[in-house]
């Protein structure tokens, strides 16, 4: 079996893979097209992950929620489900979750739609209170061509939103075919138990490196720039015993009156990434890597908010800072990279006629043995940029300046890498919202290493606060300055 399980388990990532690729190649809008803000994965009967696609971190280790959430639906065989509704198996309202049954399980896309439906456009408002501010909410729902036509009717640009809809039920009807023939070729039992087992491998990798660390109880705390001001706190303590392993966000912020708040599925999505980055990077993606990892977090708090709290930037902005808090708690026991910038860097424009979403990279703290690369979509993001020619072609925009940020990546015996400088002029009147973090406080050096700058936001040279939403007119220039990275270790001449 240890030679046919690889087989099959290459045919499986081969499958979600394809998805994928299906997926972004069928999709309109330029979020998926061009950024492939989008995920896809494969999950056995019982309802556990056993592949992915090396797609948005954020958006697959929210998964087996969604997953959940439509089993308790008792789906049928040719039933398609959808829904983004954070409270019931979604992330936040942009992301559209397609759940079908297949012949050995289940199989999921979630892609980043440009517009759901938000008092804004672009469905990522910056000063948004509660869930139904965000847009149109999805709760698990039986997907037909009726549904489909009443939901891109509340909808800004219906016919990109249905095309991005019709292009991850293609995926879904790929994965259908290649399920089929693979348990032609392999016969259904072997793909079931070659999924079980798979499951139980990457589980029992995991275990194996947990049980290297260091036991012990290790702490760290870091703050979020909400829009009205002041502070709001995610304290995480991570405890280390054996094979497993805790991470407690107990001390944390209430959920708040703005929309960093995160369900609960972000939450954990966000420590299953740190964990997979510490222990065993290699490890086939499956829920089996999940299962020695132990989330608690407070009901109501920031990072286990109830409804109807709103959640648009908890997705993108604090699971972000989850991932700097969870990683310094574990700096305390292992090397760890400085950290980076710490935030996704939203910028949206729209109107009634188009509406265009873009995250923008940054610098990534160094490493012990490594400066921090450059200009990337890191930790929970994993995006790609626009290209200017696809974003001029498509939009009324114009790409003034796409560079790097020379000197923003904090000095260090390793450098940290250095931020972006994205600057698009608007060609007629629109909405601009803006979402981002570390403009206060920048992305702290590690063992004596400097911090990274902080970043900015800029309106015709106004500058902006980190969260804000304006009205723009034609020949209006926005200009998003990211943060650079955090450097490693005292400063050595010359560097």
């Amino acid at each position: 079996m240890r030679i046919e399980l690889q087989v099959i388990g290459a045919a499986l990532r081969s499958i979600a893979d394809e998805m994928g690729a299906a997926l972004v190649r069928s999709a309109f809008s330029a979020n998926i097209k061009e950024r492939r803000d989008c995920s896809t994965a494969l999950f056995d009967a019982r309802g556990r992950m056993v592949a992915q696609a090396e797609h948005i971190p954020v958006h697959l280790g929210a998964m087996p929620d969604a997953v959940a959430a439509v089993r308790a639906h008792d789906p049928g065989p040719n039933d398609v489900w959808i829904l983004n509704d954070p409270f019931a198996g979604g992330t936040h309202l942009p992301d559209i979750t397609l759940v079908t049954r297949t012949r050995v399980g289940f199989a999921v896309t979630r892609a980043h739609h440009a517009d759901v439906g938000a008092a804004e456009p672009g469905s990522l408002p910056a000063e948004s209170r509660r869930l139904e501010e965000e847009g149109v909410v999805i709760p698990p729902t039986r997907l037909d061509d009726a549904v489909l036509e009443r939901l891109v009717s509340r909808m800004r640009n219906p016919d990109e939103r249905r095309g991005d809809l019709r292009a991850q039920l293609a995926a879904h009807g790929l994965a259908a075919r290649r399920l089929e023939e693979l348990c032609r070729r392999r016969g259904q039992s072997r793909v079931e138990a070659a999924m079980d087992e798979l499951h139980a491998y990457s589980e029992r990798l995991v275990r194996a490196a947990i049980a290297r660390l260091p036991d012990g109880r290790f702490e760290a705390a870091d703050v979020l720039e909400p829009a009205d001001g002041g502070e709001l706190e995610i304290q995480a303590a991570v405890t280390v015993a054996a094979d497993e392993l805790e991470i407690d966000f107990t001390g944390t912020s209430p959920q708040h009156d703005g929309n960093l708040n995160c369900p609960l599925a972000v939450t954990r999505s966000a420590c299953y990434f740190v964990v997979r980055c510490l222990t065993d990077p290699d490890v086939p993606a499956s829920g089996g890597a999940f299962a020695p990892v132990h989330v608690r977090a407070p009901e109501g708090s920031l990072v286990n908010a109830r409804p109807p709290a709103a959640v648009a930037a908890g997705n993108v902005e604090t699971s972000s800072r989850i991932v700097d808090v969870v990683f310094s708690a574990f700096g305390q026991a292992l090397p760890v990279p400085a950290q980076g910038q710490g935030t996704m860097n939203n910028l949206t424009l729209g109107n009634d006629r188009f509406t265009y979403y873009e995250t923008v990279g940054g610098g990534q703290g160094a490493c012990p043995d490594e400066d921090g690369p450059s200009g990337v979509h890191v930790a929970m993001s994993n995006t790609l940029s626009t290209p200017a020619e696809a974003l001029e072609l498509a939009y009324p925009l114009r790409v003034e300046r796409n560079e790097l940020r020379l000197g923003s990546g904090g000095r260090g015996g390793h450098r940290g890498g250095d931020g972006v400088v994205r600057e698009l002029r608007v060609l007629e009147e629109c909405r601009l919202s803006l979402v981002g973090e570390r403009r206060q406080r920048p992305p702290k050096g590690a063992r004596g290493g400097d911090s990274g700058k902080p970043g900015r936001n800029l309106l015709n040279g106004e500058e902006l606060p980190a969260k804000a939403t304006r009205s723009l007119r034609a020949g209006d220039v926005v200009r998003v300055e990211t943060p650079g990275g955090g450097g490693y270790g005292k400063v050595r001449d010359g560097h």
